[in-house]
C-alpha cells in the first residue's frame, strides 16, 4: 500500500468539483491541489502558454509533493497538453476530464443529439469534437464557448441576474440544436448548473465530467498503480501525528481562495498556503 498524494490542479476553483468526487469516492486518498487563481482564467489564453502552465505545475506536484498520480482538472489545460506527453514526463499516470466526460454524455443521451460547452480554448482546440467523433461518432454533437462563466464562478457568483443573461445568450446555439444531454465541458460549469438549467429546460440532462473522473482514478489505482492505493487507516494515523490529510494550495489570493474554496468544496478545505512561484 501507498500513502502517497495524488496531485490535483485547475485554473482556479473549477477543480474543485473533481476533488469533491474523488474525495468522496476514495476517503482515504490524500490530495494536493493546485488553483493557479493567479493567473486564471486559461481558456482566453494561447494553447501553447496553458501547455507552458501545465508542466510547471505537473513538475511542482511530482517533483515537491511526490504524488504518485496526476490529474488535469481543468479542461483546457487538458485540451492544450496530450496526457500522454505528461506521463512520459514525469512517469505517473494521468487522468484528465474530457473523456470521462464524452463518456458520460453518450450514455445518458436519449435522441443522440448532444452539446458541450467550455472555455474558449478548449472549444476551438477541437479536442471535443476529436474525442467525440473517435468515441461516440454516432452522436451529433453542437459546441458552444461560453467566455464569462470561469469569472462568474471565481468571483463566487453563480446565480445573479447577469449570469443568467449571459447564459441565455451563450446557450442559444444549444436549445436552437434541442440537444437532450448538455456536458459541461468546464470544471468550473458545474457551479452554475442551476442558472444552466434553467435556461436549456429541465428535460435537457446536464453532465459533469467529475464522477467519471473520480471513477478513472480509481481505475487507474487499481490497474496501472496496483497495490499503491492508500491504505484504509491512513487518514487516521496522520490525525493521530498532527498531520492534514488533503494540502490546498493557491498561486492567487490565500485568503480568498480558502474561504470560497471552502463554501464550494466544503469542510475539507480548511488551509491554503501559496504555491513557491506566486
Amino acid at each position: 500500500m501507498d500513502d502517497r498524494p495524488i496531485g490535483m490542479f485547475d485554473s482556479g476553483f473549477g477543480g474543485l468539483t473533481v476533488a469533491r468526487a474523488v474525495i468522496d469516492l476514495l476517503p482515504a486518498e490524500r490530495l494536493v491541489y493546485v488553483g493557479d487563481t493567479g493567473r486564471y482564467p486559461y481558456g482566453p489564453r494561447p494553447l501553447g502558454q496553458v501547455r507552458d502552465f501545465a508542466f510547471e505545475i505537473a513538475s511542482h506536484l511530482v517533483d515537491d509533493h511526490g504524488v504518485k498520480l496526476l490529474v488535469v482538472a481543468c479542461n483546457t489545460a487538458a485540451a492544450a497538453v496530450p496526457l500522454t506527453e505528461l506521463e512520459r514526463t514525469f512517469g505517473v499516470p494521468v487522468v484528465g476530464v474530457i473523456e470521462p466526460g464524452v463518456r458520460s454524455v453518450a450514455i445518458v443521451t436519449q435522441g443522440g443529439r448532444i452539446g458541450v460547452i467550455g472555455t474558449v480554448g478548449a472549444i476551438a482546440s477541437g479536442a471535443y469534437q476529436r474525442t467525440v467523433a473517435r468515441l461516440a461518432p454516432g452522436l451529433e454533437l453542437t459546441c458552444a464557448a461560453c467566455p464569462g462563466f470561469v469569472e462568474f464562478v471565481e468571483r463566487g457568483e453563480t446565480t445573479s441576474d447577469q449570469v443568467h443573461v449571459l447564459a441565455e445568450r451563450l446557450l442559444a446555439p444549444l436549445r436552437d440544436a434541442k440537444v437532450d444531454a448538455l456536458l459541461l465541458g468546464c470544471t468550473h460549469y458545474p457551479f452554475l448548473a442551476r442558472t444552466i438549467s434553467d435556461v436549456m429546460g429541465r428535460d435537457v440532462v446536464l453532465v459533469s465530467s467529475a464522477d467519471e473522473t473520480a471513477f478513472e482514478v480509481r481505475a487507474q489505482l487499481e490497474t496501472n498503480l496496483r497495490g499503491l492505493g492508500a491504505p484504509e487507516d491512513a487518514r487516521q494515523g496522520q490525525a493521530r501525528r498532527g498531520e492534514r490529510h488533503h494540502r490546498w494550495l493557491s498561486s492567487g489570493d490565500v485568503r480568498v481562495f480558502r474561504e470560497l474554496g471552502r463554501r464550494l468544496l466544503g469542510p475539507e478545505l480548511d488551509h491554503a498556503e501559496a504555491v513557491p512561484w506566486a
